[in-house]
């Protein structure tokens, strides 16, 4: 037990910890309250510039790893939305990712966040991109699967070419889907996106992104500045299923050296972009999307959209989240690996006068 006179040098954060399609989000529900802001935007540019403290230290030895995300639970400004959720990742703080709504949206439930329904229910969840629309199929208090659809996604540019520092050429397009992706055709360059290939891929993707962000720069239509380039996605060749079905094998490479687990949700609904502009896939028609590690998600074409000046579509990713642990995190302000000294005043004491 810890003496009483120490615990205004603790704080206390309660997490839990998901996986869908193998790659971790550790939502944050308890410990940081009362972010500025009047929408889960401007809340998530606060934690960008004054409260970045809260990434670093969950996504970094001790406490986690580069690979994890982090997803903060906070209150939406929309009426529509149950939930808000700010996403953290190595590269930053995207303003919507398939797999950690996935999560986010299993944990609220499974918790009891956001009361259960047996059979179909519908959430709606505020990101920083906007409301997520979410169908979950729930049996016996467990979330057997979500489906989500975030906004649309569409095609900056097509036919980029950048070159790496020894010479060599890539050509890519630019989509957005939650964030900048440069989509990239894996075979071009010797890829068959196999579990083997993981660190020379995430080599490959660490030089390729480097060019990409002295290439490309531009604000999303309507949210705004979307900082550097963080994303590239490697495709395989789309092999077609009957009934409206395709696979491919993907993988998804988040800067800096992170090659996901899962083929990504947003790496998966630029992939649909990028297709249906194509005319390779129409409306209806789906696309499971496979990682080095064999974890899969199906993602579906929707209706047509419109961003800014560019045609868009919509479109939805079905997937699952696996729960990992429930635990509270104790972090001491006097431990030099600690450093929140910009999050401090946003955390609340320890709710106990018993830790251990």
């Amino acid at each position: 037990m810890l003496p009483s006179n120490h615990h205004g040098r603790f704080r206390e954060l309660g997490l839990i910890d998901m996986q869908s399609g193998g790659d971790v989000s550790r939502i944050v529900y308890e410990g940081i309250e009362n972010i500025p802001g009047s929408t889960v935007l401007e809340k998530m540019r606060y934690l960008q510039a004054h409260g970045d403290g809260l990434r670093r230290l969950l996504l970094s030895e001790p406490y986690g790893d580069p690979a994890m995300s982090v997803d903060l639970i906070v209150p939406p400004s929309h009426p529509d939305a149950q939930a808000g959720y700010i996403i953290m990742e190595a590269m930053g703080y995207p303003m919507y990712s398939g797999s950690n709504t996935i999560c986010t949206a299993t944990a609220a439930l499974q918790s009891g966040l956001i009361p259960m329904q047996e059979g179909e229910q519908s959430v709606v969840l505020e990101s920083p991109a906007g409301l997520a629309h979410i169908k979950a199929v729930n049996h016996n208090g467990r979330v057997d699967s979500i489906t989500t659809q975030g906004e649309p996604a569409y095609v900056a540019a097509r036919g980029l070419t950048v070159t790496l520092p020894r010479g060599q050429q890539v050509t890519y397009d630019m989509v957005w889907s939650g964030a900048f992706f440069a989509m990239v055709d894996a075979s071009q360059h010797g890829f068959e996106l196999v579990h083997d290939e993981a660190v020379s891929l995430a080599a490959f993707g660490d030089e390729f992104i480097r060019a990409v962000r002295e290439q490309f720069n531009e604000p999303h239509p309507q949210l705004g500045e979307a900082g550097p380039v963080p994303f590239a996605h490697f495709m395989g060749p789309v092999e077609a299923l009957g009934d409206g079905g395709f696979r491919s094998r993907s993988a998804t490479y988040v800067h800096p050296g992170v090659i996901c687990r899962s083929p990504t949700g947003t790496g998966t609904s630029a992939r649909l972009a990028l297709m249906a502009e194509k005319g390779l896939i129409r409306e209806g028609q789906w696309l499971e999307t496979v990682s080095p590690r064999n974890s899969s998600f199906i993602g579906t074409c929707l209706g047509e959209a419109r961003v800014g000046v560019h045609p868009a579509i919509h479109s939805h990713i079905t997937g699952r989240a696996w729960t990992l642990s429930h635990s509270h995190v104790l972090v001491d302000l006097d431990d030099p690996l600690v450093d929140i000294s910009d999050l401090e005043h946003l955390m609340t004491p320890p709710r106990s006068q018993s830790l251990r």
